[in-house]
């Protein structure tokens, strides 16, 4: 099957199909992109040594907490 092909398939899918099938290709794209993450912060991966930065800012006590970036979450939602 060709690209035009499915093309024209998608064309003719009523509403709700086209959702359906948005939903699915949408699903696909962020499974890579988690699948990435998890590699590029993993040990060894390109992300690892801001990981451990993190960590050791984390342990020594060195961070704020984000609620005082953005708020308490918990007082925003209704």
């Amino acid at each position: 099957m060709t690209v035009e092909a499915i093309k024209e398939a998608i064309a003719g899918l009523a509403d709700e199909g086209c959702h359906s099938l948005s939903i699915w290709l949408n699903g696909l794209e962020y499974d890579d992109w988690d699948k990435q993450m998890a590699t590029d912060f993993s040990p060894g991966g390109r992300g690892a040594r801001l990981v451990e930065k993190v960590k050791a800012n984390v342990a020594a006590g060195r961070f704020r907490p984000v609620e005082e970036f953005c708020g308490d979450p918990k007082q925003t939602r209704k």
